[in-house]
């Protein structure tokens, strides 16, 4: 039952002993509120380097063309590799375990752009009707270049939400033509991706703009997908194409600069590990400065036994039962640590929140929260400890016998 005398007593204690008691939240304060930040800076980081990988496909492969530097089958070494679309159909149709596929063209780069009076300068990039799934883009409105507009090489394209503000204003760009560089493509959708200026830029199909740039077959990237296969069978996979264009075009397999086949797979579990191994280092240091809230709690209580021990004789000389001695100690200890974990718990979540509220945020270092089962069992563990670090020195402190106890100095 709620004991009014005992509490009055607790918090006449706690002020006759203000900077004690002081120092003794703000070790606990400062543990929680320092596991707090950390944990969030440490969910940011992962966050963060989820959203770099998921703004593409991080299941993917990517092949790109180079030059050789290894003199191989009587073929001198400085041979530049040039990718075609056979490559690419051979990819998308002929290797196992590739569920979506997409080839680009850099004829173009950066190209004025025009409708009506409005002109403005974005990117135009060629590619084939699987790339929005590589690039997890969202059609916001119509549709993306699709396998009829591929085939006939019709003079369509897709543009992010800057092209569309750029050029149409609030007109709405479906049907509309844009020319570009003296060639007018229909506008069939609007994307939105949530990459680093991947919305800058326009789409048309790849074999539109060969022919308009007299860019025979070729291509300079090859990506592909490899849906859920496993990081050992993606590897095998980087292996098996870097043969088959060893083969093809006669460059030794270990020429890495002949070809290069990057396997994103592996990047992102390296990337994950790694960060794994952070937010493990992070839990190790919150930990150790949670015991150290601890320990300090702990050194206080005994402290304060020890200089209400003649107090605790009169206690008990007076009638006091060691229970009512305990939980005069284990209410003290469990009160502090409980409001100095709550204020720690709260400036932490705060100083996440502000970090949120004033955009600190970048590409690398994403959406810092907490995880408040974490949180609060962190608060309840240290208010767990704040009542051991009480009843002991009070297990202590109730077996001294009356006349011993009024005996202390």
């Amino acid at each position: 039952m709620f004991d009014l005398d005992k509490w009055q007593e607790i918090f006449s204690t706690i002020k006759k002993n203000k900077l004690r008691t002081i120092l003794t939240a703000f070790s606990v304060a400062w543990g929680i509120f320092i596991l707090i930040v950390l944990l969030a800076a440490g969910q940011g980081l992962r966050n963060g380097a989820k959203s770099q990988f998921g703004n593409d496909a991080n299941n993917s492969i990517w092949i790109d063309a180079g030059q050789t530097t290894m003199a191989y089958a009587g073929y001198k070494p400085g041979r530049i590799i040039q990718l075609t679309n056979t490559d690419y159909y051979g990819i998308k149709h002929n290797l196992p375990g590739v569920d979506n596929a997409s080839a680009v063209y850099r004829g173009w780069e950066s190209k004025m752009l025009s409708y009506k009076k409005e002109h403005a300068g974005f990117i135009v990039r060629p590619c084939a009707p699987d790339h929005y799934k590589l690039e997890r883009a969202k059609i916001i409105r119509g549709r993306f270049i699709n396998e009829i507009d591929f085939n006939e090489f019709r003079k369509v394209c897709v543009i992010g939400p800057p092209v569309q503000e750029a050029l149409f204003k609030k007109e709405d760009p479906l049907t509309k033509f844009i020319d570009v560089a003296g060639t007018k493509y229909k506008v069939v959708g609007v994307f939105d991706d949530a990459g680093r200026g991947d919305n800058d830029r326009i789409y048309i199909p790849l074999l539109t703009a060969q022919r308009v740039l007299n860019g025979k077959d070729y291509v300079h990237v090859i990506w592909a997908s490899t849906g859920d296969m496993s990081i050992q069978r993606t590897e095998q996979m980087v292996k098996d194409i870097r043969n088959r264009f060893a083969k093809k075009y006669h460059f030794n397999p270990d020429d890495q600069n002949a070809i290069g086949v990057y396997n994103n797979n592996v990047e992102f579990k390296r990337v994950m590990g790694m960060l794994d191994g952070i937010k493990l280092f992070i839990y190790i240091i919150g930990i150790l400065t949670l015991i150290a809230g601890i320990v300090g709690v702990s050194n206080i209580m005994m402290i304060i036994v020890k200089e209400r021990t003649k107090e605790i004789g009169v206690r008990k000389a007076l009638g006091a039962t060691p229970y009512s001695i305990v939980s005069l100690i284990i209410q003290e200890s469990v009160f502090i640590t409980f409001i100095a974990g709550y204020v720690g718990l709260m400036l932490g979540i705060g100083v996440v929140e502000l970090i949120k509220d004033l955009k600190l945020e970048g590409d690398f270092f994403k959406n810092p929260e907490v995880n408040l089962n974490i949180a609060l069992s962190s608060v309840a563990l240290i208010i767990f400890a704040g009542a051991l670090a009480g009843l002991f020195p009070a297990l202590k402190a109730a077996r001294v016998e009356p006349i011993t106890a009024l005996r202390e100095d």
